[in-house]
């Protein structure tokens, strides 16, 4: 279906948004941030941003789920250049690895999640919308370059994952003199071969 030049307006404005917002964000932090600047960064109006999202949270949620999506797609390139179990894995270990280069989105994730904590109200309400984004994410796509054994590479498995990843790029932020980044990247190889072992992988 053709879309229209209003429809391509609006994209390009939810999109100089959502850009405008990733570097204010990272700049400012999350609560710190104001929708003002996020507007004026992008070329826009409150107007705009109004127009296209209800609140800073849901501007947030917007990114993080754009981000997702394309770290999701480039991962299934990055396999789809494999033909081989082991080397597929070992694709998938190096994009787990450089995903620690990726500090300030990380950091902005945590910091996030810190302010669902402070302000309960709204805690239940972007907890459904996180989880919603990533039922969203097509991961069936990874399962099969990738078959896992039974009882791996489920919810839990995901999520420890990400808690080893977002642990170690806040103990280097905090203290590098106590874990540097070179420490950080072997023990997350480390975590990563202890998560997904050989023996998890099945040739198809």
């Amino acid at each position: 279906m053709a879309v229209n030049k209003h429809q391509q307006k609006s994209e390009a404005t939810r999109r100089k948004l959502l850009e405008a917002a990733l570097r204010i964000f990272a700049r400012d932090g999350f609560e710190a941030a104001r929708l003002e600047d996020i507007a004026k960064e992008s070329g826009h109006t409150r107007g705009a941003f109004y127009a296209n999202f209800d609140t800073k949270e849901d501007l947030f949620l917007a990114l993080l789920e754009q981000q997702a999506t394309e770290r999701l797609e480039q991962l299934r390139r990055l396999l789809e250049k494999n033909d081989n179990m082991a080397a597929r894995l070992e694709t998938l270990r190096s994009f787990y690895l450089a995903r620690a280069k990726d500090r300030q989105k990380i950091l902005l994730t945590l910091e996030f999640k810190l302010f669902a904590l402070r302000h309960p109200h709204v805690r239940a309400r972007l907890v459904g919308a996180h989880r919603r984004i990533r039922a969203s994410l097509n991961y069936d796509e990874l399962k099969k370059l990738l078959p896992f054994g039974p009882g791996s590479n489920n919810e839990i498995d995901k999520l420890l994952f990400e808690v080893v990843l977002v642990g170690l790029v806040l103990e280097h932020a905090y203290d590098p003199k106590r874990i540097s980044a070179q420490q950080m990247t072997k023990t997350l190889g480390r975590a990563f071969d202890w998560l997904i072992p050989a023996a998890h992988v099945a040739e198809r």
